[in-house]
């Protein structure tokens, strides 16, 4: 069995996908679900699954080893990041090498960095005029979206599309992909 926590910061639309996604698995278990937010929607999400949330401070996550042993109490092995906010700090990363994911609401390397989330990410992709969008899934490094890349995936954005256009279409390929690319990293 692979334990998996899923660190989230808003409404856990991907969590509670990727939670679906795994429900009957017999080697995928989501175990865990962490935020830096009390009131990020997604610890209600959670709870008619019956799965943990936990709520840890900025500076918790930056500067103490708590969230990490949690982890260990919990005895996680991936990390997936699915709207999460907070740069992943090294004691995480050297835990779990090639060990955490994140899923960008865009082709990486354009409209990656830090305060690149989200709307943000696709207000700028219409007000560059970029014909294409999409989602990257990446392994997690010390520097916001320059993980190695595991997957992307495309769609157009219309000359039409407003910003709300083009989040619609990114969501349908984070729904669709990213609990497939969990599975695929966890069972091969």
């Amino acid at each position: 069995m692979k334990n998996i926590a899923i660190f989230a910061s808003g409404s856990g639309t991907n969590a509670e996908n990727i939670i679906k996604y795994f429900a009957n698995d017999e080697i995928v278990n989501i175990a865990l679900i962490i935020s830096n937010k009390k009131d990020a929607f997604v610890h209600e999400r959670v709870k008619s699954y019956g799965i943990e949330s936990v709520t840890f401070s900025k500076n918790d996550f930056e500067t103490t080893d708590k969230v990490l042993d949690i982890l260990k109490e919990r005895e996680i092995d991936f990390i997936v990041l699915a709207g999460f906010l907070l740069k992943v700090p090294e004691n995480l990363i050297n835990a779990y090498p090639d060990g955490i994911i994140n899923i960008h609401p865009a082709l990486l390397p354009k409209y990656g960095g830090k305060g690149m989330y989200g709307d943000n990410v696709h207000k700028a992709v219409v007000e560059n005029g970029e014909k294409e969008s999409g989602i990257t899934i990446h392994y997690v490094n010390e520097n916001y979206d320059e993980g190695a890349v595991v997957f992307q995936a495309k769609c157009p954005v219309l000359p039409s599309d407003s910003y709300e256009d083009v989040a619609k279409k990114v969501h349908i390929l984070e729904y669709t992909h990213f609990p497939v690319i969990i599975e695929k990293l966890l069972k091969d």
